[in-house]
């Protein structure tokens, strides 16, 4: 909310709550982007009713702005209802305010939706890249890392030459909330990252720490490596919707599959809470009741 005037003590409140997002919850600069869109919307409506201070919003002036945001999805409003409250909350714990009005303030009901997951043999399919330019190597490697890891796209991508360690064939992983983890490579995403390495340097015009480079030698974006993982959807002939955190889920839910305990795998994802690595327990265990539907030769006498 940039101006010449001087900013609104609503703003600077804002402003430090975005500082200590960042300094205080080490919260990734997506998330806290993600944060600031929301809370420019909430700040122009309140700064319209002529509101310029957090301790003057009333539940009312809340309940107000959310209904103006009914034309949004059940999951985007309760994203911005959780930005609001975390604002509020952190006015209240910094004394700015004296309570925080959005105590009862209820998200939603979102239906939970199981992640898209592609099979083993649709894994082989997207993997089996034919390996010419340095790209090819390039992207073959993180697709292969992806899946041999389960790491995140934003996690992949930020890697760095001292976070590998090709003598223990391990990774250390700088998650959400700057929290570390050690992920191990299988022996064939190591091998696709040595041959990616072997060819890396006519991409490194610029001596980048970064392991995965683009044309111009600088990092990889996000938005760089889903055109190109589009590319490869679109030359495999692939019409399923695939995505680098598709690649995440399958791992979780393979993993789960061939026995691994769920502890290990929430460690490996670097889960917080292993609530949000249970989902992958109903994803096999989906897959065991369509198996037995379709597979089981007395099924049908079974159910009569």
């Amino acid at each position: 909310m940039k101006s010449n005037r001087a900013p609104y003590p609503i703003e600077e409140e804002m402003d430090a709550f975005l500082s200590y997002l960042a300094i205080d919850r080490h919260l990734s600069k997506a998330t806290i982007d993600s944060y600031h869109y929301e809370l420019n919307s909430y700040l122009t409506f309140l700064l319209q009713r002529n509101i310029k201070n957090i301790a003057e919003v009333t539940r009312k002036d809340v309940q107000e702005y959310l209904k103006k945001c009914g034309y949004l999805t059940k999951k985007s409003v309760a994203h911005r209802i959780t930005t609001i409250r975390s604002f509020h909350h952190f006015a209240l714990q910094a004394g700015i305010t004296k309570c925080d009005i959005t105590n009862d303030l209820k998200s939603p009901k979102i239906e939970k939706t199981l992640p898209d997951t592609l099979s083993v043999e649709e894994v082989d399919q997207l993997l089996d890249i034919k390996q010419e330019t340095v790209y090819d190597f390039r992207n073959k490697a993180i697709l292969e890392l992806l899946y041999a890891t389960g790491l995140r796209i934003s996690e992949a991508l930020a890697l760095t030459f001292d976070q590998i360690s090709f003598e223990s064939c391990t990774i250390r992983v700088l998650g959400k909330g700057k929290k570390e983890r050690i992920v191990p490579i299988g022996d064939i995403a190591m091998e696709s990252l040595k041959n990616y390495f072997e060819k890396r340097n006519q991409l490194d015009k610029k001596r980048s720490p970064y392991l995965f480079l683009n044309s111009r030698g600088t990092k990889l974006s996000r938005v760089g490596f889903f055109k190109n993982l589009q590319q490869i959807l679109q030359e495999k002939q692939i019409s399923k919707k695939v995505t680098p955190h598709t690649l995440r889920h399958s791992f979780a839910t393979h993993m789960i599959e061939h026995g691994a305990d769920l502890r290990v795998v929430q460690e490996l994802l670097g889960h917080s809470d292993i609530s949000t690595t249970r989902i992958y327990t109903h994803i096999t265990n989906q897959k065991v009741a369509e198996d037995y539907r379709n597979y089981h030769p007395r099924k049908k006498e079974e159910t009569l």
